[in-house]
């Protein structure tokens, strides 16, 4: 939602020391997003275990995750609830995305054209309920909480660290940055590369901070113009915005009029595709729904618990997976209270 809004926004490259003693909000369904979509076999099809689970994301967690731990990082994981009613065209979009891919990979399967296999196979993932438990159960048994959003997670990752109990959110998206959240890093990896979208090839990444007050003073907006300007160029909840607008214009249309958004509605509404005024989605994502009196309480990793779920469920090494705990474990921090990871 409103990605294309960091376009015109300034980020400032990190390393992982200045992370230390740090705890972030991970927007986990982002995570794992990412997780289905590249961690995959040659054909293009996902990790499974022997009764043919999926295992992709576990494995994507366990590694990514146990090896921040190491720079002494603390997270937090949102779940996304229940999407709100204006998101389902978007949700259907997607939905259609999935169906061309899986037609495409069918297709190129019978070609045995393994990379565009893998190129369709890709755009196919879908969190399912068993994912979303199997992950639920590894972050709790490594020890990081888990918070269940009443609905986007983005917005509640953006709640916890407005409200200090956090440092950053955790994301690729933008969509934390609409809902206010203060600082996003993206790229938080620790081989410092990623997939690039559409494409089977991969890219040198730097993880990169994004301050939204600094930002929203460069442009000389508040947040919610920041918003307006969001819902001008497409949202989840309006797809493709207003035909023609892109950030500067959308900018330059914000810097002209002020926080007159009804003006600059009347001027652009011709082209508003929508049976619905920008006003919905305004108050929608200032309003959304988030839980105010979570638990954060960080705990030693069960190692046993790990095992049980990685080995003896999803047919993970156990070699592999004890080596790495206890590679972990040898530089494993002073367990302290949590004011001091603000």
């Amino acid at each position: 939602m409103g990605s294309r809004i960091t376009e015109l926004m300034e980020t400032t490259a990190l390393n992982l020391e200045s992370l230390r003693d740090k705890v972030l909000v991970v927007d986990t369904f982002n995570q794992i997003y990412m997780f289905l979509t590249t961690i995959r076999q040659r054909d293009g099809s996902l990790l499974m275990d022997s009764h043919n689970n999926i295992t992709s994301h576990l494995s994507g967690l366990f590694n990514r995750f146990t090896k921040l731990m190491e720079n002494d990082i603390k997270f937090v994981f949102v779940f996304d609830g229940k999407a709100p009613e204006l998101k389902n065209k978007e949700r259907e979009h997607r939905k259609e995305i999935k169906i061309d891919a899986k037609k495409k990979y069918e297709e190129a399967k019978k070609e045995k054209d393994m990379e565009r296999m893998k190129k369709y196979a890709s755009r196919t993932s879908i969190i399912t309920n068993d994912i979303i438990k199997s992950s639920k159960e590894l972050i709790t048994a490594l020890g990081f909480p888990v918070v269940q959003a009443p609905s986007e997670g983005e917005a509640q990752a953006a709640y916890m660290v407005k409200k200090g109990d956090a440092y950053a959110v955790l994301s690729q998206d933008a969509d934390s940055l609409m809902f206010g959240a203060p600082k996003i890093i993206k790229n938080l990896t620790i081989t410092k590369k990623r997939k690039q979208s559409n494409k089977l090839v991969y890219e040198t990444i730097q993880p990169e901070l994004i301050s939204l007050d600094k930002n929203l003073n460069k442009m000389g907006i508040d947040q919610d113009q920041l918003i307006f300007m969001g819902i001008l160029m497409g949202t989840d909840y309006n797809r493709g915005g207003i035909k023609g607008i892109g950030p500067k214009k959308a900018l330059k249309l914000i810097k002209d009029k002020g926080k007159d958004f009804d003006g600059i509605f009347n001027e652009i509404k011709d082209n508003w595709d929508f049976d619905f005024g920008w006003e919905k989605i305004f108050g929608l994502i200032k309003n959304m729904g988030v839980v105010v009196d979570y638990n954060i309480e960080f705990k030693g990793i069960d190692e046993e618990a790990v095992v049980d779920l990685m080995v003896k469920k999803h047919d993970f090494s156990e070699e592999r997976i004890r080596k790495r705990l206890k590679d972990l474990q040898k530089n494993k921090p002073k367990e302290e209270s949590l004011n001091k990871f603000f």
